[in-house]
């Protein structure tokens, strides 16, 4: 005989959300012997203040241990993980931390499940396990009314007319017993999320600090990329350019004996192969120039100002290096600035300021150009502004037209 999979999986499912309201009827009763003593005492001394404070350090001391029992039920059980709330804590305890660190771990709502939630949650948990019982009690009725002696079962049940009643009813509480432990392991689990969980602040607090590390661990690998395409990008391909380069302009100096038609078309191979290096140059200056890893942000600026085809006042000021993915999104902002100024702006021009204020890098690009610059226009300005804001900066374009424009980004540099 098979049993269908589904009438298998409501009676393991049935079998575990029972046994999950059967574990908890112990740890949910355990602080009722402190108040029931608490309340007991202080009715028969009357001296209320020792009674109290003694209950409630049994309560602060119980309560911790009671968590840990509820959520290593709710976890091996029914696979519900309860997170536990880990608070910073404060390096000096002053009254000022002490009720931020109160406020951030709110104790009296693990108190208030305890004490107070738990002997009702229990109450239920026996009502659903009398079901069952009485459940199983009525299904098996025939046997254990056969197994009475006869004088008491003629006492209790007659002859036996009744014993189908009870048998009906002990199957429709079975049938109805899956839904009820179910509907019962629910309710529990969302409110021991609720109460020994972290709120839900706090949950989408940890959620926003780990999307924000994980977002930062996600720049640093894509900077860690564009260097080394960089690394191999001069250490191999463009070795290779100046290599051919090297060859070809060897073959025009020495071999004058060549068809004039052949040394033209090496000669203008090596021109290609010197204009291809040069762009090769340009694009690894683009992706991470080395002098900004080695010698970093300050450095690496000079070198653009000296590259940039019309005037530059450059000023940099910083205290010390900052992170690397930061240098290289300022870098990068600079040199798409001074591009734009010089091929889209007709500048004559231009001034970089960066500074260290605090935890902040600002840089600001001024031009004299024509202006009319728009971020939101979908040029490459927006895509200064997502690298910026990747970085949670601020990027900010003036550029009314006639000029002139400028640029501002301001960008978080703590380490």
């Amino acid at each position: 005989m098979t049993i269908p999979t589904g009438l298998r999986r409501t009676v393991l499912r049935a079998q575990r959300d029972t046994g999950f309201l059967a574990a908890g009827v112990l740890p949910h009763l355990a602080l009722v012997p402190v108040w029931s003593w608490a309340a007991t005492t202080t009715a028969r001394t009357g001296n209320w203040l020792l009674t109290v404070s003694m209950s409630a350090a049994l309560v602060l001391l119980g309560t911790p241990v009671l968590t840990a029992v509820q959520r290593a039920r709710y976890r091996v059980l029914i696979g519900v993980d309860v997170p536990r709330l880990t608070p910073t804590t404060p390096e000096q305890w002053t009254w000022a931390s002490t009720a931020r660190w109160l406020a951030a771990t709110r104790p009296w709502r693990k108190i208030g499940y305890h004490l107070l939630l738990g002997p009702l949650l229990a109450l239920l948990e026996l009502l659903v396990l009398a079901v069952a019982a009485a459940g199983l009690a009525g299904v098996i009725a025939y046997a254990w009314a056969w197994a009475l002696p006869t004088g008491i079962r003629q006492d209790w049940f007659g002859n036996l007319t009744h014993l189908p009643a009870y048998t009906a009813a002990g199957l429709l509480l079975l049938c109805a017993l899956p839904w009820t432990a179910r509907a019962v392991a629910r309710a529990e689990a969302r409110l021991a999320l609720g109460l020994l969980g972290p709120s839900r602040a706090q949950r989408l607090q940890e959620r926003v600090d780990q999307l924000a590390v994980s977002r930062t661990d996600l720049i640093e690998a894509v900077d860690a990329e564009r260097r080394r395409i960089e690394r191999d990008l001069h250490d191999g391909t463009q070795q290779r350019l100046v290599s051919l380069a090297v060859n070809l302009g060897l073959a025009i100096a020495t071999r004058p004996d060549l068809p004039s038609d052949a040394r033209e078309e090496i000669a203008r191979a090596h021109l290609e192969a010197k204009e291809a290096i040069a762009e090769l140059n340009d694009l690894v200056r683009e992706l991470h120039p080395a002098v900004l890893e080695d010698r970093g942000l300050d450095a690496a600026l000079s070198g653009l100002a000296a590259r940039t085809p019309l005037p530059v006042r450059l000023r940099v000021n910083l205290e010390e290096r900052v992170a690397p993915n930061v240098e290289s999104v300022a870098y990068f902002v600079i040199s798409e600035a001074l591009t734009n100024a010089t091929k889209h702006a007709n500048a004559t021009r231009a001034e970089v300021i960066v500074r260290q204020v605090g935890e902040v890098l600002r840089v600001r690009v001024t031009d004299d150009g024509l202006g009319g610059a728009d971020a939101a226009a979908g040029t490459g300005l927006t895509g200064l502004a997502k690298r910026v804001g990747s970085l949670d900066g601020a990027f900010h374009v003036s550029s009314p037209v006639g000029g002139p424009t400028t640029i501002t980004a301001e960008l978080p540099c703590a380490r």
